[in-house]
């Protein structure tokens, strides 16, 4: 299974086209596309509400099944993802989430707590910290294993981590 996942988009539109056209079991935006929920670029895009979008018609988490695997989709601001991961944690264990999917901060990042896989994909507009705009893949083929690729807008790969989930 794959899918592909953008965040903070912040109105551009051609981006979003264009990540949200590669192939992928699912395609998902953590926020902040400031797009309108009638454009048709929404389409078949997983989508939640982030601090600066303003159509609220858009949810401010999503919970979505792909494959065996159960996701938490938020933007991140209304967990302190800036500062902490622990209210996105708590969120991820109390609907027994796989997989949480946030932005927010512009920075990609991937990690697993206590078999909870968080995925910020970075920014496709605006990153932060020198980096260069990304968004992430996210594979697996099994329950023990995922593989994370974050891409730059050319589609090269920037960075990837492979990352097992323990056995109990």
């Amino acid at each position: 299974m794959k899918i592909v996942v953008m965040s903070d988009s912040h109105g551009d539109k051609e981006t979003v086209a264009a990540v949200s056209a590669l192939p992928a079991d699912a395609i998902v935006h953590c926020g902040d596309s400031e797009l309108s929920a009638n454009d048709p670029l929404v389409g078949d895009i997983h989508i939640v509400k982030g601090n600066c979008d303003r159509d609220s018609r858009f949810p401010d988490s999503l919970f979505i099944e792909v494959g065996n695997k159960r996701m938490l989709i938020v933007h991140g601001h209304e967990h302190d993802c800036k500062r902490t991961l622990l209210p996105l944690f708590y969120s991820a264990k109390e609907q027994e989430a796989d997989i949480v999917l946030f932005g927010h901060s512009h920075l990609y990042g991937a990690e697993l707590q206590d078999g909870v896989l968080f995925v910020n994909p970075g920014s496709t507009l605006l990153p932060r910290a020198g980096k260069e705009p990304t968004f992430a893949e996210i594979e697996w083929d099994d329950v023990d294993s995922y593989k994370v690729s974050f891409k730059n807008m050319d589609f090269e790969i920037v960075n990837s981590v492979e990352i097992k989930k323990y056995l109990k």
